[in-house]
C-alpha cells in the first residue's frame, strides 16, 4: 500500500519535504470550491508535492446547489493557472455536503461534474465521501470512478464499502492536523487513474 495526505487552507504552510521523507508517497490538495473560492495555498502546495516527487492530486469541493459545469471550469482553470496537469496527476471531487437538497439531485451533480471532467481532461475523478453520506443515496451512479472513502473508525486499508460501490481505492483512516491516507496498490496503478497523454488516451480508445 501507498501512504498519503490531504490538506487544504486550514493546514497552512505545509511540510511537503519532511512528509515526503517520512514515506509518504501521494498527496491532494484542495483547489477550490463552488464557483469562487480557490485555496490560497493550493500553488504552493501543487508546486511543492511535485517538487517532492509525490503523486500529485487536486481535489474541488462541491456545492451541489451550484452548477457543475461552472464548478468544472473554474476547478480546472485554477489547476492550470497552478501549472497544469502532468501524467498521474489526479483529481477527486469532494462529496460530503447535501446542500439540503435531495439525494437524487446530489448524485446528478456529482455525475455532472465527473463526467464533465472526464470529457475534458481524460481522468475519471475519484470521489470521496464518507459512509454515511453514500448510504443515504447521494452517491447513486457513481460507481464507475473510483471511491476514496473516510472511515477513520477502520482500520487502515480496512474501510467498509458503501453502495453503489462494491470496492475502494483510497481510504482516509485518520483525522488530525493531517488527514492519512492509503492507496491498494502501487505507484504505477495509482497514477494509470490520473492524467494521460493525448496519444496513449487515443491507444485506449
Amino acid at each position: 500500500m501507498l501512504h498519503g495526505i490531504d490538506v487544504s487552507n486550514w493546514q497552512g504552510a505545509v511540510n511537503w519535504a519532511g512528509h515526503a521523507g517520512d514515506g509518504v508517497d501521494f498527496g491532494f490538495a484542495k483547489a477550490t470550491e463552488g464557483t469562487r473560492f480557490t485555496d490560497k495555498w493550493f500553488a504552493r502546495n501543487w508546486a511543492a508535492m511535485r517538487e517532492n516527487w509525490l503523486v500529485c492530486g487536486a481535489y474541488h469541493f462541491a456545492h451541489p446547489k451550484g452548477d457543475p459545469d461552472d464548478q468544472v471550469r473554474h476547478f480546472l482553470d485554477v489547476v492550470d493557472a497552478a501549472g497544469g496537469l502532468r501524467r498521474g496527476d489526479l483529481i477527486a471531487l469532494d462529496l460530503e455536503h447535501s446542500g439540503h437538497l435531495p439525494p437524487h439531485r446530489v448524485a446528478a451533480f456529482a455525475r455532472r461534474w465527473c463526467h464533465v471532467v472526464n470529457v475534458v481532461t481524460g481522468v475519471r475523478p475519484l470521489v470521496y465521501t464518507f459512509l454515511s453520506f453514500a448510504k443515504k443515496g447521494y452517491c447513486a451512479g457513481l460507481d464507475d470512478y473510483p471511491l476514496w472513502i473516510a472511515a477513520p473508525s477502520h482500520p487502515k486499508g480496512h474501510p467498509a464499502v458503501p453502495p453503489p460501490w462494491d470496492r475502494w481505492a483510497i481510504h482516509q483512516y485518520a483525522h488530525g492536523p493531517i488527514d492519512r491516507n492509503v492507496f491498494k496498490g502501487t505507484r504505477a496503478q495509482l497514477t494509470a487513474l490520473g492524467a494521460q497523454p493525448v496519444e496513449d488516451r487515443r491507444s485506449k480508445a
